[in-house]
């Protein structure tokens, strides 16, 4: 039992942690030394019966960084690429 109550503490604590970072979920999972499919059932699944309204929360922010996405790919590969031309100089 005592199990199950250090799951739904660790789904709030990494709901308050995106909230209050805005961190990735990726970004969440390696701070808490766990895995981004855990991240996701917890802040998903298991936070919806445990405090509805901070899973909404959390939701938000997932959202908002989903949508988001794609420009930081984008910025990542262009450092890539610029330190590559750097080196060819």
């Amino acid at each position: 039992m005592e199990k199950n109550s250090s799951i739904e503490e660790r789904a709030v604590n990494l709901a308050h942690y995106i909230i209050d970072s805005k961190d990735t979920v990726r970004g969440a999972a390696r701070k808490f030394g766990v895995s981004k499919s855990t991240v996701h059932k917890d802040v998903s699944e298991r936070l919806l019966k445990i405090n509805p309204i901070l899973a909404h929360e959390v939701r938000e922010i997932l959202d908002e960084n989903k949508a988001e996405r794609h420009i930081r790919g984008g910025m990542a590969t262009k450092l890539k690429y610029s330190h590559n031309d750097r080196e060819a100089i």
